[in-house]
């Protein structure tokens, strides 16, 4: 069976830098995700990288920046008053926090450092600016039920389960 849309599938896989330093992995065949799904279980390059593959199959697969979580934007680092944080909270570098836009849009921000009167935080993705090295192996394929298409993800054995 080939990996095309509305099929699930199993996969091994290790992400690693340019420098082949591991900074994530899924072995075992935790990692199952519905293929071609709207909701974008995947980047769409490693999706994109892995159709037609079947059960078995191998792949090392390159993402540049660009088209996996974006170059960094210095636009997005921003300096903001420490007294806009909960009093009660003990704030530390790497925090991560969610804000708000003035248009009400919700913004992910870590801090990445924390000054007397100001907080320095990073809106970019952690990923941002760094090309993805997959080694993937695909361990199985199914077909996708009516109810994970409809949802757009997978679910668990014996049904509905977030």
């Amino acid at each position: 069976m080939q990996l095309t849309k509305n099929k699930v599938a199993n996969i091994n896989y290790t992400l690693k830098d340019k420098d082949g330093n591991t900074m994530d992995e899924s072995k075992d065949g935790k990692f199952v995700y519905l293929h071609g799904s709207q909701k974008r279980n995947l980047l769409p390059a490693l999706e994109e990288a892995l159709e037609g593959k079947e059960a078995g199959d191998s792949a090392n697969v390159v993402i540049e920046a660009g088209n996996a979580y974006g170059q960094r934007d210095e636009d997005k680092i921003q300096r903001v008053p420490k007294k806009i944080f909960p009093q009660d909270q003990e704030l530390q570098v790497g925090m991560p926090f969610s804000s708000a836009t003035a248009d009400g849009t919700a913004v992910n921000v870590v801090i990445t450092a924390i000054e007397e009167e100001e907080v320095v935080v990073d809106g970019n993705h952690p990923l941002a600016g760094v090309d993805l090295h997959f080694d993937i192996e695909i361990m199985e394929i199914r077909d996708a039920t009516e109810e994970e298409i409809e949802h757009g993800h997978v679910h668990g054995v014996g049904g509905h389960q977030h």
